[in-house]
């Protein structure tokens, strides 16, 4: 089974907390992200709430590329995204790319959320990680 998937279901099977194959607890949304043909990618993310939004950031683990849906999200305009409770719920968020100093402070956020983020500035040869809010 691949990782994702792994992730999805026990997301799913556990009220949106997932600590295994990695210790998310309930700190991870699913976002339903359009692609260009016209299909769905589900894509596991480490998510923030603040603000009545989620924040989902385009870490691709310190890759100096993005990961392929932060394209999918810049071109959307709404998601369904899947968030922790019991049962896990299904709802739909507006899209919204954080810039400038929201963008900076929510990164702050996210290094404070896990020492990971901050070690993926090193390998990401001076990208710029993209930080969505996503509105319910």
């Amino acid at each position: 089974m691949d990782f994702n998937q792994q992730i999805i279901d026990t997301f799913r099977a556990n009220g949106g907390e997932v600590n295994e194959p990695m210790r998310f607890g309930k700190a991870l949304v699913l976002v339903h992200v359009p692609k260009k043909d016209g299909s769905e990618r589900i894509a596991p993310l480490a998510a923030i709430p603040h603000d009545d939004a989620w924040h989902v950031v385009g870490s691709a683990g310190g890759s100096p590329k993005h990961p392929a849906w932060v394209y999918g999200l810049r071109r959307a305009e709404q998601v369904d995204i899947e968030v922790p409770g019991d049962p896990v719920e299904t709802v739909s968020a507006t899209v919204f790319e954080l810039t400038g100093d929201e963008r900076d402070s929510m990164w702050e956020r996210f290094k404070a959320f896990s020492s990971g983020f901050a070690e993926y500035e090193k390998s990401a040869e001076g990208r710029v990680f993209p930080i969505f809010r996503l509105t319910i």
